[in-house]
């Protein structure tokens, strides 16, 4: 990148290059320029810049092929309820909606109707920790809180299902504690209900969803380690979880994507305090986990909050 940042943000545009936006400087706090990558030339270049600085926020591919950037921090200063979109063929951002809560270090899924579901967060840096929901109307620019959560939380994950339903997996509660707690959005009613826990708690882990409808968690931190190996299955018929074989190398803040087929590449993260350039391959037809390669470059792609894609942490 031609910026050095962090706690950014990352979303996989529809044209296939990745847009990288915000995120923090050790040497000017939070920013508010965003860059391209173009996987076909293998170059970075600048794109506009985001109306406010932040970082800590998520960014989120919309069905019209537009961004929207929520929330987030402004230099561990301000927690804000802001939200931007990025349009790819004019490369400008323009202000929208501003959500009802202000939070920061929070998820954002776009579900199956093209709406945009955030949960939880934190109101403030190390400040009060949220169940609150709210759902994005594209075609209005407007937000309109859901139920909450039944368990606040943050550095949480979240799935759409193949049934539209939303997943919500483990986090931080407000004491610090790790939950292994999981809960069903219903994006159609708004309405919340508790599922099956998790075998571990952990927070900081990948959820992928599966061809087969199941969602495959890694990996995370826990209440005694910011990084383990454990794997589970979760099965939306039954809300049970089962654990399978572990991975390779304990991670956390690592990333998961589905492959086209059906497989789920596991990159990067974090062992203990280090980066880590770890690669490891899911099979799925017989639920092992397979060390492949290192990454050419040791990084840590953090918050994976959109759907295969690592995000800024």
């Amino acid at each position: 990148m031609q910026v050095e940042r962090r706690f950014h943000a990352v979303s996989v545009l529809i044209n296939g290059k990745v847009l990288v936006s915000g995120g923090l400087r050790s040497d000017s706090g939070s920013i508010n320029n965003a860059e391209l990558y173009d996987p076909l030339t293998g170059l970075w270049t600048m794109t506009g810049n985001m109306n406010q600085a932040r970082d800590g926020h998520t960014s989120s591919v919309l069905t019209n092929g537009k961004v929207l950037v929520c929330g987030g921090d402004q230099d561990s200063r301000d927690t804000l309820n802001t939200t931007e979109l990025y349009d790819p063929l004019t490369e400008f951002w323009t202000m929208t909606g501003n959500m009802n809560v202000r939070r920061q270090e929070h998820i954002a899924s776009v579900v199956t109707n093209g709406k945009v579901l955030v949960t939880g967060g934190e109101r403030s840096y190390a400040g009060t920790v949220l169940d609150k929901a709210e759902l994005y109307d594209p075609s209005t620019e407007t937000w309109n809180v859901t139920g909450s959560m039944h368990y606040a939380r943050f550095q949480h994950r979240a799935s759409v299902l193949n049934n539209g339903k939303v997943l919500v997996t483990g986090g931080i509660r407000s004491d610090g504690g790790v939950v292994s707690t999981t809960e069903l959005c219903d994006p159609s009613t708004g309405k919340w209900k508790v599922t099956g826990s998790m075998m571990y708690p952990r927070y900081g882990h990948t959820s992928s969803v599966l061809a087969n409808g199941n969602v495959l968690v890694t990996g995370g931190g826990t209440n005694t380690s910011v990084s383990f190996d454990s794997i589970e299955l979760y099965d939306p018929l039954t809300g049970n979880w089962t654990t399978v074989d572990n991975m390779h190398f304990e991670q956390s803040d690592h990333t998961g994507c589905t492959l086209p087929n059906g497989n789920v590449i596991v990159t990067g993260g974090l062992y203990y305090y280090d980066d880590t350039n770890t690669v490891e391959l899911y099979n799925t037809s017989i639920e092992t986990f397979k060390s492949i390669v290192n990454i050419n470059d040791v990084q840590s792609l953090h918050k994976p909050r959109v759907q295969g894609v690592g995000v800024g942490d």
